[in-house]
C-alpha cells in the first residue's frame, strides 16, 4: 500500500508539502460550512483521499492544486449540509455549533499522539463568532456555501457556482439573501473589553446566586439554549426572558456540585467554561448587545468538548 509520502514508485512526493500545506485553509473552510469541528476533519481527510485517488499524472495536469481541493472539499460540505440539516431535525434539544478555544489555549491531542499546532486548526475571527455560526444554520445549503466562499475566501460567484450547481447570478443573489439575515441578527458591535467585563460581572453573580445582579446583565428578552449529548440531558427548547435564564442558570449550578467557572476565549469572543473535578463538562458563549447579554449558548454534549477536554487542561 502506497501512502501521500510515498507514491507508486517509491519516491517522496515533491509536491506533497504543498499540498499539505493547503490543510489550514481546508479545515477553516470545512469548519465554518458546518459548524462542526469532527465533520470538518472528516471533510479534509475525504479531500486528500479524492487527490491522491488521482494518478500522478491526473494530479500534475491541475494548473492549481489549491485551488482544486477547496473546490472539492466545498462541494463536499454542500452535500454534507443537506443530509446535516435532517440529522439535526432529529437531534434531540436544539443543535448548537461546536464551541472552539483560543489558539494560546487550545489543547493537544492525547499524550503520545503529536502535538496539534493551532494555527493548522482554526482561524478566529468575526466569521466564526457563534452567534455568526447560529445564523449561518438557519441558511440553506446554498446560501451559506455562497456567503462563506464568496465573503470570507473570495471564491468568485463563478467559482461558487460550479460547487452549488447554480448560475453566477443566481450565487450572487444567495450572497446577498444571506448578507440580509446576518445583518438582521446583529446588534451593534460591543467592545471586546466591555464584552469581557460583562462576563466577568456574569460569572461572579452566578457563583454568588445573585439573581438581581444576573437579571440585572441580560436583555428583558435575552435567551439561553443548552444542548446535551450521550449520557448528558437536552434542554428541549429556548428559555426565553431574563428572569427565567436566571432561574435555569441557578438550577444548573445546583445540579453540579463543585463547579468551577474559568473565563475563556470561545470562538473568539469572551466566554465561560465550567469544570467538575477538573474536566470541562460545559462551554458557555455569549452575545452581547450593548451592555446587556442577549443570548448564551451552553454546550455540554461530550462529543463537542473534545478541544476543551483532551489532554493536559490549561
Amino acid at each position: 500500500m502506497t501512502t501521500p509520502s510515498e507514491p507508486g514508485d517509491g519516491r517522496l512526493d515533491p509536491s506533497l508539502s504543498a499540498i499539505m500545506s493547503e490543510r489550514r485553509q481546508l479545515i477553516n473552510l470545512a469548519y465554518r460550512l458546518l459548524g462542526s469541528l469532527a465533520d470538518a476533519e472528516d471533510v479534509v481527510q475525504e479531500t486528500y483521499a479524492r487527490w491522491y485517488a488521482m494518478s500522478r499524472q491526473q494530479r500534475e495536469a491541475i494548473e492549481s492544486p489549491g485551488a482544486w481541493l477547496t473546490t472539492v472539499a466545498g462541494r463536499i460540505c454542500f452535500d454534507l449540509l443537506g443530509s446535516a440539516r435532517a440529522r439535526r431535525e432529529r437531534y434531540v434539544g436544539e443543535w448548537i455549533p461546536e464551541p472552539l478555544p483560543d489558539r494560546t489555549e487550545w489543547i493537544s491531542g492525547p499524550s503520545g499522539g503529536g502535538t496539534a499546532d493551532p494555527a493548522d486548526r482554526v482561524t478566529l475571527d468575526e466569521s466564526i463568532t457563534m452567534a455568526f455560526l447560529v445564523v449561518l444554520e438557519s441558511m440553506t445549503p446554498a446560501e451559506r456555501v455562497a456567503l462563506i466562499l464568496h465573503d470570507v475566501f473570495r471564491y468568485s460567484f463563478a467559482e461558487v457556482a460550479g460547487i452549488v450547481g447554480r448560475t453566477p447570478a443566481a450565487c450572487r443573489q444567495l450572497a446577498s439573501s444571506a448578507r440580509r439575515r446576518i445583518r438582521d441578527s446583529q446588534a451593534p458591535a460591543t467592545p471586546a473589553a466591555r464584552q469581557a467585563d460583562i462576563v466577568r460581572n456574569f460569572k461572579q453573580a452566578w457563583e454568588a446566586k445573585d439573581i438581581d445582579a444576573l437579571i440585572g446583565l441580560l436583555d428583558p428578552g435575552a435567551t439561553a439554549i443548552a444542548d446535551g449529548g450521550g449520557l448528558v440531558s437536552a434542554v428541549l427548547r429556548p428559555v426565553e426572558g431574563a428572569e427565567r435564564v436566571v432561574r435555569y442558570a441557578v438550577e444548573i449550578a445546583g445540579r453540579v456540585p463543585g463547579m468551577t467557572l474559568l473565563e475563556r476565549t470561545v470562538n473568539g469572543q469572551p466566554g465561560l467554561v465550567a469544570q467538575q473535578g477538573g474536566v470541562t463538562v460545559m462551554v458557555m458563549a455569549f452575545d452581547v448587545a450593548g451592555d446587556r447579554i442577549k443570548h448564551i449558548w451552553a454546550v455540554r454534549n461530550p462529543d463537542k468538548l473534545r478541544p476543551w477536554t483532551t489532554g493536559p487542561q490549561h
